[in-house]
């Protein structure tokens, strides 16, 4: 085994960039739903129920601007070619796993932006600086949008959960490439 040096994918393996999105997106995405969860149960009086969703908002700005750098680049590079112990099913499931994990993804970050900007209120980053916020689209925007995102978040943990576990079945069960090249293992 050694790592490997390219930074674009090839057939048969993903390159140091896809790999490196892949995983610095793990983190927040799963993150960001636990502090939503915590989130829902804060009262007013809670010395976090100011600051964890300006957190919540800012990481969630940060996961679509590398969501839409991940989509750009996926569609600019090749995708390695699926293991010969992968059944045609398989591959097919698993094109239609990741694109409803993008489609919800997408789903929740814009629900997210609808939820922040009811009422026209901008949506502050970090102290960095402030994405001004349009007028409402629709009446009870933010609890329509709420009730949206909610669902769209299980939905992708129930997703990722499976992700993880066809990973670890590749790995143990049919001892192919899938976890080691994203990984960023290359078997020799």
């Amino acid at each position: 085994m050694s790592v490997i040096n390219h930074y674009k994918n090839t057939n048969t393996q993903f390159g140091w960039v896809t790999i490196v999105i892949h995983w610095l997106l793990v983190l927040p995405i799963i993150g960001l739903f636990f502090l939503g969860d915590y989130m829902m149960d804060l009262s007013y009086y809670d010395s976090f129920y100011t600051l964890g969703p300006k957190i919540h908002e800012a990481v969630g700005i940060l996961v679509l601007f590398i969501m839409l750098f991940r989509v750009v680049w996926r569609v600019r590079n090749v995708s390695p070619t699926p293991p010969k112990t992968n059944s045609q099913f398989v591959n097919i499931a698993s094109k239609l796993a990741h694109l409803g994990m993008y489609a919800i993804l997408f789903l929740i970050l814009i629900t997210g932006l609808l939820i922040s900007f009811a009422g026209g209120q901008g949506l502050e980053i970090f102290d960095w600086f402030i994405i001004p916020g349009p007028n409402e689209f629709f009446e009870n925007q933010a609890t329509l949008a709420g009730n949206v995102h909610r669902l769209a978040a299980l939905g992708l943990m129930a997703l990722i959960a499976l992700h993880t576990l066809a990973a670890l079945k590749h790995h143990f069960i049919d001892k192919d490439t899938t976890l080691t090249n994203m990984l960023g293992i290359k078997e020799k």
